[in-house]
């Protein structure tokens, strides 16, 4: 499956994508990584694993709209069946969404739909839950609202801070990303309503 990944970070879930697809975990193949920040680590990483790059910064377009019509062009161009966000920081709009003719996917940093949105550890730590975590969900025209594919929970404990639970999740998130892409590329992913189904061996037609 021709895959592409939007990060605007690091790149740490980029990297654990390409070594999941290195170790023959994961059977898509990683096409094209683009960003909104020229300087973004993850386009290191990417020319380092020889994969194409594309950089879309927001003082480059006229309008929202413009910059996200060429990140579709450039999709298109490369022919992409799978779109992963990998700390991509940009709400993708409704109409790149409604235009895209393949799933896109998102991690983030908590159980949804407890604490959507930016700063979600720190969140989690100022209303005092007690289990937090990451979730996998399609991309929707909400904001962390899709249909949820993966959750894995993680312990709040009383000493931490917003940087150990930060570290303690994307230890998390490193495992389930590549997990929930593979079920979504080996088709063992149903969607009714709001409603994800792993299917079982038996179950794929």
């Amino acid at each position: 499956m021709r895959t592409a990944i939007l990060a605007s970070g690091r790149g740490s879930n980029l990297q654990a994508l390409i070594d999941a697809c290195r170790n023959d975990t994961l059977a898509i193949k990683i096409i094209a990584v683009g960003s909104d920040h020229a300087g973004a680590g993850a386009l290191k990483i990417a020319e380092d694993a020889g994969i194409l790059t594309g950089i879309f910064q927001a003082e480059d377009y006229s309008s929202r709209q413009a910059q996200e019509d060429d990140i579709l062009r450039w999709l298109r161009e490369n022919q992409i069946e799978l779109l992963l966000l990998a700390g991509y920081m940009r709400v993708l709009g409704p109409r790149f969404l409604r235009q895209a003719e393949f799933p896109v996917l998102n991690i983030h940093p908590s159980l949804l739909p407890a604490f959507p949105g930016l700063h979600a550890q720190r969140q989690a730590l100022e209303y005092g839950v007690k289990v937090s975590g990451c979730t996998v969900h399609f991309v929707d025209e909400g904001l962390d609202s899709g249909p949820i594919i993966l959750q894995e929970a993680v312990p709040v404990l009383a000493e931490d801070t917003e940087e150990s639970l930060s570290q303690k999740i994307l230890a998390v998130e490193h495992r389930l990303y590549p997990e929930a892409v593979r079920l979504v590329s080996l088709g063992k992913v149903k969607r009714i309503g709001r409603r994800v189904q792993i299917l079982q061996q038996e179950e794929l037609g």
